[in-house]
C-alpha cells in the first residue's frame, strides 16, 4: 500500500484502450441489473466514474446519470464521449472526497466501481453515499476481493488490498443501508508483479434505504 495518491490524469487518454477493463464495467453493469431493477424514473450517481465506461452502460435504463470522479482528465475525456454520442441525461461533476469536498444531491441509485480501494476513509464516505440516497434507494460498489497486493502493477494510491466482504457488509449496514447482499461480478485474469498469471473476483455489494 502506498499512501500517494495516483495520477489518473496521466491515464486518461489511454484508459479505454484497455479490453478488460471496458469488459469488467460491462460485467458489473449487467451484474448490477440482475441484482436491482433498474427504471426510468431513477436518478443515479457514479461515483469514481472515470471516461464514464460504467456510465455510459446505466445511462440508456435510467432517468439521469451524473458521473463524479476526482479527475479532471478522466472527466474531460467523458465529456467528450457524452457530447459525440448527445447523451441529454448525462453530466459530469469533478469531486475530490480526500480533500473535503461534499457530496450533495438525491439519488434512487448510487453506483461505483473499482474506486473504493482508492479511498482512504471510506466509514465517512458511505454516511455520505447514505446522505444522498433518496429513501428505497440503493448503493451498488464493485470492487476487488482481498488480493495481497497482487491486482495493480504499482500500489501507488491503492488504500485498500481488496476488501473483506463480511467487513463491507458491516460498513454497509453501520452506515444505515439494509437488505445487503453481494455476488461475484466479474473475474479478471492478469499477470502479477512476479509475472505469473491470477483471477481475481471483483464483487458486486448492494444496499437499499429504508422507505
Amino acid at each position: 500500500m502506498n499512501i500517494e495518491k495516483k495520477d489518473f490524469d496521466k491515464e486518461a487518454a489511454s484508459w479505454d484502450e484497455n479490453p478488460a477493463r471496458v469488459k469488467l464495467a460491462k460485467d458489473v453493469a449487467d451484474a448490477i441489473s440482475k441484482q436491482i431493477i433498474l427504471t426510468s424514473d431513477m436518478n443515479a450517481a457514479d461515483f469514481g466514474c472515470g471516461t464514464g465506461l460504467l456510465t455510459t452502460l446505466l445511462q440508456p435504463l435510467v432517468r439521469s446519470v451524473v458521473g463524479i470522479d476526482s479527475s479532471q482528465g478522466m472527466l474531460d475525456i467523458f465529456n467528450t464521449k457524452i457530447a459525440k454520442l448527445k447523451l441529454t441525461n448525462v453530466s459530469s461533476l469533478l469531486f475530490d472526497f480526500d480533500k473535503g469536498d461534499t457530496l450533495a444531491g438525491n439519488y434512487d441509485l448510487i453506483v461505483s466501481n473499482m474506486t473504493l480501494h482508492h479511498v482512504r476513509e471510506i466509514i465517512p464516505l458511505f454516511r455520505q453515499f447514505y446522505n444522498i440516497t433518496a429513501p428505497a434507494g440503493y448503493l451498488c460498489i464493485a470492487d476487488l476481493d482481498l488480493d495481497n497486493g497482487q491486482f495493480h502493477d504499482n500500489n501507488t494510491g491503492v488504500f485498500h488490498l481488496g476488501f473483506d466482504r463480511a467487513a463491507l457488509h458491516r460498513i454497509f449496514t453501520d452506515a444505515g443501508f439494509g437488505n445487503v447482499q453481494d455476488i461475484a461480478a466479474a473475474e479478471v485474469v492478469k499477470p502479477t508483479p512476479d509475472g505469473k498469471m491470477r483471477q481475481f473476483t471483483v464483487f458486486l455489494m448492494t444496499g437499499r434505504k429504508s422507505p
